[in-house]
């Protein structure tokens, strides 16, 4: 029986980028059921004892460039390390996907999510731009200009925020986190882990 996985995502990381396209393969092969949950990340290291980066230690801040530059040269995913929109504000594409979710469009969802990360993290694009988002969204065939307008409703807020205190309760603490049943992968270098964990069914 296929198994259902809970992928925990910030879409401002470039970790939940890297792991993209290989946790999507990997979902696929299985016939895994993906439900995203782009949660607020913020809140998370805030109950968590995480520290956003800019309040990290230099080392820290330092160790975390070379590891993307080893990761986009490993992979071989063109990632600019610094983009110009770094770290945008991810409310309304965060909405849009929850609300592509909440529609029965969980593929649409995930398409969305990932081609938003890529177009911040590869195309230095504002993902904060609702025109861009709208062009993003029509890109996936998710409804543009009509999703981003019901992407604006205020109820979303209210459900993400439920979902980010859900992710906590459940042990979430980083992004990208891969969950199966109480067991999570945190990182896009724990995808051969889950791999092992979706084999087993």
């Amino acid at each position: 029986m296929a198994l259902t996985i809970d992928y925990f995502v910030s879409l401002n990381s470039p970790w939940t980028h890297l792991g993209a396209a290989r946790f999507t393969a990997l979902a696929a092969k299985h016939g895994g059921d993906v439900r995203i949950f782009p949660v607020d990340f913020g809140a998370i290291f805030a109950a968590t004892g995480g520290l956003p980066l800019p309040r990290r230690s230099p080392q820290r801040q330092a160790y975390r460039m070379q590891e993307l530059a080893r990761w986009r040269d490993y992979l071989k995913i063109p990632i600019i390390l610094k983009p110009r929109h770094f770290p945008a504000n991810e409310t309304l594409a965060a909405h849009a996907v929850i609300a592509l979710r909440e529609a029965g469009e969980p593929a649409k969802a995930l398409a969305l999510a990932h081609r938003v990360l890529k177009a911040l993290w590869e195309e230095e694009g504002n993902t904060a731009d609702p025109a861009l988002l709208a062009t993003l969204a029509e890109e996936v065939g998710a409804g543009g200009e009509a999703l981003i307008a019901r992407a604006a409703a205020p109820g979303w807020a209210e459900l993400r925020a439920r979902e980010t205190e859900a992710a906590i309760a459940r042990g979430v603490f980083g992004a990208p986190s891969y969950v199966v049943g109480d067991e999570i992968f945190w990182g896009q270098d724990r995808i051969d882990l889950l791999a092992r964990r979706l084999a087993i069914g």
